[in-house]
């Protein structure tokens, strides 16, 4: 049988036509913020090629819904369901001591779950909420997890990003707000600028051992993430937008650069990639919500500073 063209991907394209062809028969995938949207989608398309899921969830109740939902579409018990708060790092801990009690290997994790533009919060710990969660929640699980990820290489981590990380770099001299003013879309735009940097420097520390690592903007979805913005917002991200037009994906087609950095055998050996549209993204320095990467968001010094300055803020090394 001859193998599906992987070619004339783009915007449109769905994680279950990204996956068309793949097997992933034995493999394990993990995707936090499992209970709804990108998430859910993401298992979901996984699942349907093969793959056994763990999902994660703040609610326990939604979360198994969605896992009835896909055990229901694939015809097999191949999902579990575990509850994690990425603003807890005692969550996170707690999660991840039960995971390796019962997976000795996980061969693909999507750190999917996060929060958008809201209003100020602190974590459970204290850390600025979309930071705390964003980022170092991220942070911690997949250090936490590196063992089971070791173990299933090759392996992939995949971090959702956004194209919101033009908005701010990390500001290092204040991460957390304690000294400028809180603002949600800076605040948003450096915890995605974090989840690029991370990508960048688990790559370097883990990509010759076989975890490679990405990082990634979905596209424009409609989903729970948006719960905190207002008209005003959404008028300013259209005003924002390529050309003024705010053009947005479906659920499916949202799940598809999430899917292809997981299992894409054309990335196959390199890592700290950013992708959008289920491709590798150029570096553009415009100002505005243009598409590609900004690159302060691939600053290898950059992206060693935060990992230093991330075992600062959680009181742990992690000397991969």
């Amino acid at each position: 049988m001859t193998a599906p063209a992987r070619d004339g991907f783009g915007h449109d394209t769905t994680a279950d036509e990204v996956l068309a062809g793949i097997d992933l028969s034995g493999k394990l995938a993990l995707v936090t913020g499992g209970s709804s949207g990108l998430g859910a989608e993401t298992a979901r398309a996984l699942a349907a090629r093969g793959a056994r899921i763990v999902i994660t969830a703040r609610n326990l109740d939604k979360g198994e819904a969605v896992a009835r939902e896909i055990r229901a579409a694939t015809g097999a018990d191949v999902v579990e369901v575990d509850e994690l708060e990425l603003g807890s790092t005692a969550s996170i801990r707690a999660f991840a001591d039960r995971f390796l009690g019962k997976h000795d290997a996980l061969h693909i994790l999507v750190n999917n779950a996060g929060v958008m533009a809201c209003p100020f919060e602190r974590t459970a710990d204290g850390f600025e909420l979309q930071f705390g969660a964003n980022h170092l929640g991220h942070f911690l699980l997949t250090n936490l997890l590196a063992p089971a990820l070791l173990a299933g290489a090759p392996a992939r981590v995949v971090s959702v990003s956004s194209r919101g990380h033009r908005m701010s770099p990390v500001v290092f001299d204040d991460i957390l707000f304690e000294r400028r003013p809180y603002h949600k879309w800076l605040a948003y735009g450096q915890s995605k600028t974090a989840n690029v940097l991370f990508a960048v420097e688990l790559e370097r520390r883990l990509g010759a051992r076989g975890v490679h690592a990405y990082a990634l903007h979905p596209g424009g979805i409609v989903t729970e993430l948006q719960r905190h913005l207002s008209q005003e917002d959404i008028d300013e991200l259209i005003r924002n937008a390529p050309g003024g037009d705010l053009r947005l994906k479906s659920i499916p087609a949202g799940a598809a650069t999430s899917v292809y950095a997981a299992t894409a055998p054309e990335l196959e050996g390199r890592g700290g990639l950013y992708l959008e549209d289920c491709a590798v993204a150029e570096r553009n320095e415009e100002e505005g919500m243009t598409s590609g990467v900004r690159s302060y968001a691939l600053d290898p010094d950059a992206a060693q500073r935060l990992w230093s300055a991330s075992e600062e803020l959680l009181g742990q090394r992690f000397p991969l």
